[in-house]
């Protein structure tokens, strides 16, 4: 069984019932399923064959999920990439993971246009957005083709595919502390079983409404707020990106019965003046995941609106979930919950033996939904993967009812709005200013992103300004991974070794 298998299944049993809504127009599972077929035909009638590569320059809308499900029905391995990344990160993936087509918003013609020379793209294929047509006059038209007139004139057959449980899915690019981003290897079981396993511990139903304004090209909206629902034949109430006032609308128009967020988004929902507690009644599954929910934040939103929030943790190479605060009781404050069905979470000393309750360890996961491993990356697998236990880095402890806390993230990680940015990924560019002797990147505590970025630096010109380092590295980051702010400073602290010393730089902060 698989996500592809599942769904038609799925298709079969809600043939006329909504699969999902967007932008306030309905479809149903039938009419999503035969749009699935057609596109994984259509990828075939490309000259792709199972095992090819294509890459997902796509933000929440239906194109998505009938790209990302017509690449598994046709044995086609998909790459998610955050369509506001810019040419040199997008780049460096396109390249690393093999890709041959591209499935891109209209708006990032641009950005691809920019990538010819760096990469070797053979088709792309463009999802309208606007009326702006401009893109059909660029320099690369020859290998642009519409989305719209791709599933129009599709009238081939699909060959059917029978992807393995081993075989690779998808392939989600996760920054790495070496500065380059690693491509974390999800089989077809992987994202099947943590869908399945979800969706059970959570007991999402066929009547259940998602609010699903989570990134879908993150992992934790992958999993949580698309892959479960589709398979338990819910409805995905998508938003194109996060607002409070629109997730209010949506949960009161539709009656919403599920969200899932980061805690950026449920402050921003608590602030929203907007809201009121009869607005919010009709969920009955809140998710907190993607950083820490903070302990104030959980018990103010609560009160406020009269919910219960269930917070929980995971992490890509897991697909990513791993432990949630179970529905049927009450949660604990601070705690990620228990471990979900079938997989075993475990806290352990150096030496890989499980500590004694209460004891602060490293964080290990073993379960269906484990990685396969980096994509060309056989050391970097070798080092987190070992007896058939993923190794987090990060430290946690367990209680005595065998709730999970996690004490301190991965080190040196910054989380942003729940998206991870590794120090090293700033510093490289940092590096590369031609003006930059030396340079380190903290995170410093905000209240509405939980952290940003502050990069320390050692300059060789007098002239240099921190606008001006601010500006270069917009052009070559995503915007949430740009400094906030530049600090400059005579020297970086050092230990014996020579090595910066982030943590005295954390204590500037």
């Amino acid at each position: 069984m698989n996500l592809s298998t599942r769904f038609t299944e799925t298709a079969r049993e809600h043939a006329d019932k909504h699969a999902y809504v967007f932008m306030d127009q309905q479809t149903t599972y039938r009419e999503l399923d035969a749009q699935i077929t057609r596109f994984a035909a259509g990828l075939q009638h490309l000259g792709l064959q199972k095992g090819d590569h294509i890459a997902l320059l796509l933000g929440n809308s239906p194109h998505y999920i009938i790209a990302l499900y017509g690449a598994f029905r046709a044995g086609i391995t998909a790459i998610p990439i955050n369509p506001i990344y810019t040419a040199d990160e997008i780049s460096y993936i396109l390249n690393d993971g093999d890709v041959r087509v591209v499935i891109a918003l209209d708006r990032v013609v641009p950005v691809i246009e920019k990538l010819e020379d760096s990469t070797y793209i053979e088709t792309y294929v463009i999802c309208e957005t606007s009326e702006d047509t401009s893109w059909t006059t660029s320099s690369l038209a020859a290998k642009f083709r519409s989305f719209t007139a791709f599933m129009q004139q599709m009238q081939h057959e699909l060959i059917q595919v029978e992807a393995a449980s081993d075989d690779v899915a998808i392939i989600l690019y996760t920054s790495g502390t070496t500065g380059k981003p690693k491509g974390v290897m999800l089989t077809h079981n992987n994202l099947y079983a943590n869908a399945r396993d979800i969706g059970a511990y959570l007991d999402i139903r066929s009547d259940d409404r998602v609010v699903t304004t989570l990134p879908m090209f993150h992992v934790f909206c992958l999993t949580v707020a698309l892959n479960a629902p589709l398979i338990r034949g819910g409805t995905l109430l998508i938003l194109p990106q996060f607002s409070p006032a629109e997730v209010t609308r949506i949960i009161k128009e539709y009656r919403a019965t599920m969200f899932a967020g980061v805690p950026t988004m449920f402050n921003f929902l608590y602030q929203y003046p907007g809201a009121t507690k009869e607005d919010m009644q009709s969920v009955r599954l809140w998710i907190s995941g993607g950083s820490s929910l903070p302990v104030a934040l959980l018990r103010d939103f609560e009160a406020k609106y009269d919910v219960k929030i269930s917070e929980g943790y995971g992490l890509s190479e897991a697909s990513p979930v791993t432990c949630f605060n179970p529905i049927d009781r009450p949660n604990k404050a601070g705690s990620i919950g228990l471990s979900i069905s079938n997989v075993e979470n475990r806290v352990v000393d150096p030496d890989g033996q499980e500590v004694p309750v209460g004891q602060v360890g490293e964080l290990i996961v073993k379960g269906p939904n484990v990685m396969k491993g980096y994509y060309k990356m056989p050391d970097e697998t070798a080092a987190t993967l070992k007896d058939g236990w993923l190794h987090t880095g990060d430290l946690a402890r367990r209680d005595e009812e065998g709730y999970f806390y996690i004490v301190d993230r991965k080190k040196e990680v910054i989380i942003v709005g729940g998206y991870n940015v590794y120090p090293r990924e700033v510093e490289e560019v940092l590096y590369d200013h031609a003006a930059i002797a030396e340079a380190a990147a903290v995170g410093m505590p905000d209240p509405e992103q939980g952290e940003l970025v502050v990069a320390y630096v050692v300059k060789t010109e007098d002239s240099l300004t921190e606008e001006a380092v601010i500006a270069y590295c917009r052009e070559h980051l995503a915007k949430y991974k740009v400094p906030r702010h530049i600090v400059f400073l005579d020297e970086l602290p050092k230990n014996a070794t020579g090595k910066i010393l982030r943590r005295e730089l954390q204590k500037l902060t």
